[in-house]
């Protein structure tokens, strides 16, 4: 009887019971966990609204001063834009009066026609005549991403792109063919240019220029568009268009006008004189 009465007694084990005690006493001195979940929810929204307007509210304090930071720098890139400008006339009324200094010098002495004509040839003058139009420019699908090498030899370059060695062909080949005035671009070559590379861009006389490169060379325009396709220096640029897809066309022109040279050295030539002998 004592075993039935200690089961009765005791129907719920220690664990449980110990289980249950203390899930009681949490109930007892908390909230519901729904009413809590909602307490956390509430407060998490009132800190992030606290973070947002403490934000909002610090924005709106350095507006004025970033603003007026802006104005600033707008002002300073504007007044060191137009120093700039005023700079680059003041270089250009310079150049043009050097270049007028450099023309009166050269018929200074008074070499009349002689004088006229070494001014042309030098490039110390303007020019206009009959002449051919040259433009030559990189194939539609040509690379640009620089994964092609340039040309380093005397090979062609897989890039389809105009190199600074085609233009120094190019231009070598009108001298040879007859032209007594070149430019590129607008940019008269004298006997002292150099055409070169910088990257992809094809410099002349230091000067960037970008395709299309309009040639323009004055002289007996037939004969020297004749001569210039037969020449090697032509049947190379044709080898490129019908190989690489370089893209070419020249044209027989009845008036060119060809700009004078930017800057032109004058020098001036002294006989050698013999030394005496004993």
């Amino acid at each position: 009887m004592s075993l039935l009465t200690n089961v009765m007694d005791h129907s719920l084990d220690e664990g449980y019971a110990e289980a249950a005690e203390r899930r009681k006493a949490a109930g007892d001195g908390g909230l519901p966990k729904p009413l809590r979940a909602k307490l956390g929810l509430a407060a998490g929204l009132v800190l992030a609204a606290l973070v947002v307007t403490v934000g909002a509210a610090q924005a709106r304090i350095a507006a004025p001063v970033i603003a007026k930071e802006r104005g600033e720098l707008i002002d300073r890139i504007n007044r060191e834009t137009e120093s700039a400008d005023k700079l680059e006339k003041t270089v250009d009324g310079l150049r043009d009066d050097v270049s007028a200094r450099q023309r009166a010098a050269l018929k200074s002495g008074g070499g009349g026609e002689q004088a006229d004509l070494v001014g042309i040839l030098s490039g110390a003058t303007e020019v206009h005549g009959p002449g051919v139009k040259l433009v030559v420019d990189d194939a539609k699908e040509a690379d640009s991403g620089g994964g092609g090498n340039p040309r380093e030899t005397s090979g062609f370059s897989d890039t389809g792109r105009v190199r600074d060695r085609d233009m120094q062909r190019v231009v070598n080949g009108l001298w040879q063919s007859g032209a007594e005035a070149v430019a590129i671009n607008g940019q008269r070559l004298t006997a002292l240019s150099a055409i070169r590379a910088a990257g992809d861009a094809i410099l002349v006389d230091n000067k960037p220029l970008v395709p299309p490169y309009t040639v323009l060379a004055v002289g007996d325009g037939k004969r020297l568009s004749t001569r210039f396709q037969d020449s090697a220096d032509g049947l190379y640029l044709h080898a490129l268009q019908q190989n690489f897809g370089i893209r070419t066309s020249i044209s027989v022109e009845s008036d060119l006008r060809l700009p004078a040279a930017p800057s032109v050295i004058v020098r001036t030539a002294q006989p050698r004189t013999e030394k005496g002998t004993s």
